[in-house]
């Protein structure tokens, strides 16, 4: 066959049929609730970058606690299926592995911006010669409110004090964009707070060696995981990187509002000289009970816990990490790269109409969302989709997000998506020139 041929056959509904027959992870998809359309039909549901979907074993995880709740009152502390008490320790391995850390250096509490706080009042200490932080160009802005309101606190402009890396093509950073900015600013950085893949662009960055850049530089080296956990490999221990956060609900799927994590590097985690926002729940759990007013933090990141944590928001979590330990993170990032290039594959046939994906191409430099720009409003363009049963979102004016998601997305549900934004702009796949 000859590469033309091969071409419009990797644009049919059949071929992806073939490559979801092919697939050992395809069972995986049952284990999840997608949303139905209004005729009853599971939608092709992209939007795990968002929110993911539900794994059908949470309402009985949340059940669970509900009986217990019923049964023991506050004596399901101890008596607990689960004991409350020691509740959040469940992820102290599994918790661990999502994001290459060692068991201890990682504790599922709060919320992402509450635990990023958190992070930089202990890791975020101004001098007077050293007081900026880092972040990158179209940077979350609940991190970009989080980053300005810290240097605020501590006396500081943001106009001044908050640096700025920006792409030199205006879309996608490179070492050399960082190389630049650290040369420019090596002495007054004190914080590096980059995103481990960009909510915007989807690019995944290089955050071993920002993280080497960074030490060398002096600073001190955070990341926000919200687009990176449970998407892409990541080996915070192994990187060396000071702090970590990240939600729950995107990629790791433990529903809206879900229990965030947080990781502190185990050379922190012993150090109990490291000033601190204390609450009773990082207390040594000896001593937990005994409201003793002596604050003596548990070594590891569980030193940084306030409140005891809501139950209720953990077993979710739960449920969908022993989905992650059950199939393991290399085989998913073995699926997701073959499923987002298919997806690109079916995307640049419609280059003619005026559709362009913006994340890198090279796996090494993406997870599974691919950020397109459409040649009108992207918010129509999803409307448009919704109405077909298809669920992406966007970022205005003209960005569609899609996120074919390896636990429970098929190349199937690639390729009704990229046929229906075909459609939507007026085309087919695989169609030569504009649209009529």
């Amino acid at each position: 066959m000859n590469t033309k041929a091969t071409q419009l056959q990797q644009l049919t509904r059949a071929y992806a049929k073939t490559l979801d027959a092919a697939d050992p992870l395809a069972p995986l998809r049952s284990e999840f609730a997608f949303p139905r359309t209004s005729a009853g039909n599971p939608s092709v549901y992209l939007c795990g970058n968002s929110l993911g979907l539900m794994p059908k074993k949470v309402p009985a995880a949340i059940n669970q606690e509900l009986d217990d709740w019923a049964r023991f009152g506050v004596d399901g502390h101890f008596e607990a299926a689960t004991p409350w008490f020691s509740y959040h320790e469940v992820f102290r391995e599994s918790g661990a592995r999502i994001v290459g850390a060692k068991p201890g250096e990682v504790v599922m509490m709060n919320s992402l911006t509450v635990n990023l706080h958190l992070m930089m009042a202990t890791f975020y200490r101004p001098t007077p010669s050293r007081y900026k932080i880092l972040i990158e160009d179209h940077a979350f802005p609940s991190d970009q409110y989080a980053v300005a309101s810290q240097v605020q606190w501590h006396g500081y402009d943001p106009k001044d004090a908050v640096v700025v890396v920006r792409a030199a093509d205006g879309e996608t950073l490179t070492v050399e964009d960082f190389e630049r900015i650290f040369a420019e600013h090596r002495d007054s950085i004190a914080l590096v707070m980059l995103s481990g893949v960009n909510f915007v662009t989807g690019q995944l960055f290089d955050m071993r060696s920002v993280a080497k850049m960074a030490h060398r530089a002096g600073c001190t080296v955070g990341f926000d995981l919200a687009h990176a956990a449970g998407n892409v490999p990541v080996q915070l221990h192994d990187w060396n990187a000071d702090f970590a956060v990240w939600c729950s609900y995107k990629y790791m799927n433990a529903g809206p509002g879900s229990i965030a994590g947080c990781f502190v590097h185990e050379k922190h985690g012993e150090d109990r000289t490291l000033q601190r926002l204390a609450g009773w729940w990082g207390n040594n759990p000896d001593m937990r009970f005994g409201m003793s007013e002596e604050f003596a933090p548990r070594p590891g990141a569980d030193g940084w816990q306030l409140s005891n944590p809501s139950i209720l928001a953990m077993a979710p979590l739960r449920a969908s990490l022993e989905l992650f330990d059950r199939i393991g993170m290399a085989r998913l990032r073995e699926k997701s790269v073959q499923l987002t290039g298919y997806l690109e594959t079916l995307l640049d046939s419609l280059h003619s109409v005026g559709v362009r994906t913006i994340t890198p191409r090279s796996a090494l430099a993406r997870g599974c969302q691919l950020s397109i720009r459409v040649p009108r409003t992207a918010a129509d363009v999803v409307k448009k989709l919704s109405d077909e049963g298809v669920v992406v979102d966007s970022r205005p004016p003209d960005i569609v997000r899609v996120a074919p998601v390896p636990l429970y997305n098929s190349f199937g549900d690639a390729w009704h998506f990229a046929n229906a934004l075909a459609a939507v702009l007026g085309t087919s796949l695989g169609a030569e020139g504009a649209p009529s």
